[in-house]
């Protein structure tokens, strides 16, 4: 038992040393952390954007990893850069598609993994606008997207299938080809090629509000491609622009070593939603967006239709908001340009709920009560907003509300008002408030009620 006691001791007194031990940021970081605070400030308080994964890989219509999953060789991808003619392509249409669900802006792929471009770069052949009337797509999407007031971004992957100086390594399609892998790869050459493109999309296409690179991993992280050359340049012709962090590979997530990093602005965890909000290692909030798609594929696929419903699209914005981050929700449209019916209606049901409660969501993040079983919080100043998104039984227990300074409380979505106590059936813990929400377990409003609660200072 003493042995014991001892060595919890010994742990607690670890503890408490590396508590006082810990580092401090330096004058180097916290000056960077400021100016992603600042650059991410309009992001941060937008909550809501649209993915769209468009190209060539909607011929196949079999996801856009469809070149790598099935080890297709360039030569017989061809066939589908051949066929692809998106002829009923209209980015009025979606950007009126992505204002009417309430996002605030939008990413567009210029130029996926397999390496055909959306726009006309004059490096490469390889691309669709002299297949396409001259149109370029890319400028088309950007045009559109700010006629609606919405802020514009591009994705952009700095690996390349189809560039013949890209070695056969990851996902390439050729990775197990071993007369392939023989070949002479020039990695500078295609380096060049590789900041050329990015250049002429931040030089060229007039104000871009982000840029989405994919992506890095194992060795092929940060300077193997340059990366502090390549961001010193897109703010050079973009010194406002904000950047994800897939440059490079952010080995202190799983250490307790967060940071946020000189070459990207923002985390992007993908296709699920952190516990809790993301801090750095000196505990400042780090500014994070979940990117996911409205079924299981980012490209078109004809045979997906596992799509999300309207609610779990809605409660996954919530939880987002209510930890600090983001939603950047996607859509693959067809092969003739087409957005998917199935996507429309359900960006439509989304569209309603965040016409009557987007002040729950725009500006909002984290609230500094614990999460109830009956939903979540968001927080806008001396504002809370109670997410009811599950059946309760009696009044909503807003737990650790502070009762001495709440002013008013209401539906947001009619501004009805609602009474509430600090006891209910002799349930007197100190904290309570409960909030009369009728008597019916439903909630009045589907998929998320919103109470609003306005407190003074």
């Amino acid at each position: 038992m003493k042995k014991l006691i001892t060595f919890c001791l010994s742990l607690l007194l670890l503890s408490v040393i590396s508590v006082y031990a810990q580092e401090k940021p330096s004058a180097e970081y916290t000056e960077n952390y400021k100016k992603v605070m600042d650059r991410t400030q309009w992001w941060r308080e937008a909550r809501f954007g649209m993915f769209i994964h468009f190209g060539a890989y909607a011929v196949p219509a079999r996801g856009e990893w469809v070149k790598s999953n099935e080890r297709i060789t360039t030569e017989k991808y061809q066939k589908y850069i051949d066929v692809f003619n998106p002829a009923d392509y209209d980015a009025k249409e979606w950007a009126k598609i992505a204002k009417a669900a309430g996002m605030k802006y939008a990413v567009l792929t210029a130029k996926h993994h397999d390496g055909y471009c959306n726009f006309d770069s004059k490096l490469t052949d390889y691309k669709l606008t002299p297949r396409f009337g001259g149109r370029d797509l890319v400028r088309e999407f950007l045009d559109a997207f700010r006629a609606e007031g919405l802020k514009v971004g591009l994705y952009y992957s700095i690996i390349d299938w189809h560039h013949p100086d890209y070695p056969n390594v990851g996902n390439h399609p050729q990775r197990d080809d071993k007369e392939y892998g023989k070949r002479t790869f020039n990695w500078d050459n295609y380096l060049k090629y590789m900041h050329g493109q990015v250049e002429e999309l931040v030089r060229d296409y007039g104000r871009l509000d982000i840029m989405w690179f994919d992506y890095s991993f194992d060795e092929y992280s940060g300077e193997k491609w340059k990366a502090k050359e390549l961001v010193q340049m897109v703010r050079k012709y973009q010194p406002n622009i904000i950047l994800d962090n897939r440059l490079e590979i952010n080995h202190g997530t799983a250490t307790g070593q967060r940071k946020i990093s000189f070459l990207g602005d923002f985390e992007t965890p993908e296709q699920g939603i952190p516990d809790a909000p993301i801090l750095d290692q000196y505990g400042n909030p780090v500014p994070w967006e979940t990117c996911l798609t409205l079924n299981n594929n980012w490209g078109y696929a004809e045979n997906d239709r596992n799509w999300k419903s309207p609610e779990l699209v809605i409660h996954s914005l919530v939880n987002c908001v209510s930890k600090n981050g983001n939603l950047l929700l996607n859509v693959g449209p067809d092969a003739r340009g087409r957005i998917p019916e199935e996507s429309i209606r359900i960006l439509k049901e989304v569209g309603k709920w965040m016409d009557d409660n987007h002040e729950s969501i725009y500006g909002c993040g984290a609230c500094q009560l614990a999460k109830p079983d009956w939903g979540r919080y968001t927080r806008k100043g001396n504002t809370i907003y109670a997410h009811w998104m599950h059946p309760n039984l009696g009044q909503l227990n807003t737990r650790g509300v502070p009762a001495d300074k709440v002013k008013y409380v209401s539906f947001l979505k009619s501004g009805a008002e609602l009474s509430w106590q600090k006891t209910w059936w002799g349930n007197n813990e100190t904290g309570n408030f409960f909030i009369n929400i009728g008597s019916s377990p439903k909630m009045p409003y589907p998929f998320d009620t919103v109470v609003k609660i306005e407190m003074s200072e």
